[in-house]
């Protein structure tokens, strides 16, 4: 049960980062939208500048969001692996 509750916490926050990646490309036009975009950054960011240490930006395109995904993954098929779900 908790490993469930784990897996799903994990695609929660992938869902997160995949958000807040689109709304990077959203113009700052509304603030109610930079409002969330910039809570969703609080959130996700910090996991995105370990990748980011690594992984510097390449023509100005980010892969520490995909990096990160992957990392996610494998901590999901680590998790459910050990708890056999």
């Amino acid at each position: 049960m908790i490993g469930y509750t784990l897996i799903r916490l994990l695609d929660l926050y992938e869902v997160l980062i995949v958000v807040w990646c689109i709304m990077s490309w959203i113009p700052h036009a509304n603030e109610t939208v930079e409002r969330i975009r910039r809570a969703l950054g609080t959130l996700v960011e910090p996991y995105l500048a370990v990748f980011r240490r690594y992984i510097p930006p390449f023509s100005g395109i980010d892969f520490s969001p995909i990096v990160a995904i992957i990392a996610l993954r494998l901590v999901q098929r680590a998790i459910s692996l050990i708890l056999y779900i």
